[in-house]
């Protein structure tokens, strides 16, 4: 069964399927690890993919509120001060274990929790998103491939 594990400490994404184990440099959140509506940290325990938005969208492709903009990023609209750009694809994660990362305050599918390519300037294995967990665009375009709705994911 093909399953996702990401360790904030290690700034990695491990993904076991069947037939192969990958390791990925991701970037967690800079406020570090925390389930709470709007403190921007990213939640821990167990959750699963809600959610595959992008298939077949451009690598780079720009996305906003989970809709493609029809743009590709390029360093001509680069302003890394401007906000948490979303690239590529979303993996939509919602939290499955109540009152730690699912309902109430601290809903991890309705904080808009993602695993979603980012710009390739930004450095990753060091923790600096605003709460989602970021990959380089190849990488999230390999791990989306490989994965389906309801894989599991266990953020620790």
């Amino acid at each position: 069964m093909t399953n996702i594990s990401i360790s904030i400490i290690h700034q990695r994404l491990y993904l076991k399927t069947e037939t192969q184990s990958r390791e990925y440099i991701i970037a967690t959140s800079k406020h570090g690890p925390g389930e709470e509506k709007n403190s921007y940290c990213t939640p821990r325990g167990q959750h699963l993919i809600r959610a595959k938005i992008g298939t077949g969208q451009p690598l780079g492709q720009i996305f906003k509120r989970r809709r493609p903009t029809g743009t590709v990023f390029s360093a001509d609209i680069n302003d890394l001060n401007g906000g948490d750009w979303v690239l590529t694809r979303i993996l939509w994660l919602s939290g499955t274990e109540i009152g730690k990362n699912r309902l109430g305050n601290v809903d991890s599918m309705q904080r808009y929790i993602y695993i979603h390519g980012v710009p390739d300037e930004l450095i990753l294995g060091i923790p600096g998103s605003k709460g989602c967990i970021n990959m380089s665009n190849n990488d999230i375009e390999e791990v989306f491939d490989l994965v389906d709705i309801g894989t599991p994911v266990l953020i620790e």
